[in-house]
């Protein structure tokens, strides 16, 4: 079964970085692009960024271009959330998403001094 895995959250002070990983199993991963959502307290999910399935096509929400990059692993299975610059209003949990309706189950990304 489809099955995605997020890791790499934690608390961070604004202006750090962190990268986020997003292990994927239980399909042919280099078939189907991915994606990042968050979700900040009492918001709604929102799209981050996403990416083909090569690689070659790249898509950010305009509140993170420029301070966050989305790349993939074929190899590994694995796409990454490198984020920079991070900023309070960052803080959420992020998803790993995949076409179908797949979701991971999230992590928790707290920017705070």
């Amino acid at each position: 079964q489809v099955q995605l895995v997020e890791s790499g959250g934690g608390l961070v002070q604004p202006g750090g970085s962190l990268r986020l990983s997003c292990a994927a199993s239980g399909f042919t991963f280099s078939a189907y692009g991915m994606s990042w959502y968050r979700q900040a307290p009492g918001k709604e999910r929102e799209l981050v960024a996403g990416i083909s399935s090569t690689g070659g096509s790249t898509n950010y929400a305009e509140s993170v271009k420029g301070r966050f990059t989305i790349s993939r692993d074929n190899a590994k299975n694995t796409v990454y959330l490198q984020m920079h610059s991070l900023k309070p209003e960052d803080t959420a949990v992020y998803y790993c998403k995949r076409r179908g309706g797949y979701w991971g189950k999230g992590t928790l990304v707290t920017v705070s001094s």
